[in-house]
């Protein structure tokens, strides 16, 4: 049989089937590379799987193990046997809902100003310098809070240098580039010709940003908000240094009280293996309990990205 491929009657042969196939060395190189991508999808999975698999496991054992009245006692003290969730709960809650009341009206206004009213120049300077901030160490911004922010202007607001309402505006600062960089690509995205027909009805940039641009970015400014409480809920060391809840906690419904934030919890607990070793009372290991706190925000994340995802398509606009 022969192996050229003929274009037509007439015509000259044309590659044949060999050729087609390409060199056998490129093509092994592209089935390894195939091969590798797979094997790394593979064990990013894996670990997933293995880390929900471990915290659902360990974090249910603890539950068969400890008195119930344990979990619903006054305050977060593991190591006395205390083990109430609603502590840390309420303490994730808090510093959650006052990061995003910092970032999100400064990382929406700074985003607003780079992408509707900046200069070239003006936003090839500020950009890089809002977003120095997602590179700032989070104890670097806990000592900044402790030492600037709580003398100047937090001291007249709270009763005590350390508490949940001073670690939320620290995570905030840390959320503001996060938020304005994600909305500034949600802008970015938005036609010109949208800005271009409100203006050409007589409409001010002012009326046409707030009126056009922000509603057709909306999906994108939500899946912000969501990144950005998605980091606040995770943030560890900022929390830990400033909301002031070493070793535990009382029971409170005020962020201006000293605190603990799920995240804190586990950090404070897990510090110091012969502080792990103390027994919360029996055969308990206080140690047990943060598989099961590992759980509850594994779950809290998984539904506020659940969330935002059906947000986001429910809002979504394509052009």
């Amino acid at each position: 049989m022969n192996d050229a491929v003929t274009l037509g009657e007439g015509s000259t042969p044309g590659l044949t089937l060999a050729e087609l196939r390409g060199s056998a060395k490129r093509n092994r190189v592209e089935s390894i590379t195939k091969r590798v991508l797979q094997s790394a999808s593979l064990v990013s999975v894996v670990t997933s799987v293995a880390i929900v698999a471990v915290l659902a496991t360990r974090g249910i054992g603890f539950l068969t193990e400890v008195d119930f009245s344990k979990l619903t006692e006054s305050g977060w003290f593991p190591r006395s046997g205390r083990f109430d969730f609603v502590t840390i709960i309420m303490g994730s809650f808090w510093v959650t809902l006052i990061a995003l009341a910092v970032a999100t009206p400064i990382g929406i206004g700074a985003s607003v100003y780079l992408g509707e009213y900046a200069s070239h120049r003006a936003r090839r300077i500020l950009k890089p310098i809002v977003e120095v901030l997602a590179g700032l160490p989070s104890v670097v911004v806990a000592f900044f809070v402790l030492q600037v922010l709580q003398p100047t202007l937090l001291s007249n607001l709270l009763d005590s240098k350390k508490s949940l309402f001073a670690a939320g505006v620290g995570v905030g600062i840390l959320t503001i580039p996060i938020i304005a960089s994600i909305t500034e690509d949600a802008l970015a995205s938005v036609p010109r010709s949208l800005r271009e027909a409100s203006i050409g009805l007589g409409a001010r940039k002012l009326t046409t940003t707030v009126r056009v641009v922000l509603p057709a970015a909306v999906s994108g400014i939500t899946a912000a908000l969501i990144v950005g409480a998605s980091r606040a809920l995770g943030e560890t060391m900022l929390v830990t240094l400033v909301a002031g809840g070493a070793g535990g906690a009382p029971r409170s419904f005020s962020p201006d009280a000293a605190g603990l934030t799920m995240t804190s919890a586990m950090a404070n607990l897990a510090r110091g293996t012969d502080q792990v070793a103390v027994s919360g009372g029996g055969d308990l290991n206080p140690i047990d309990s943060l598989y099961l706190v590992g759980l509850v925000l594994f779950l809290a994340r998984l539904l506020l990205n659940l969330a935002g995802d059906r947000i986001v398509r429910r809002f979504r606009q394509v052009y």
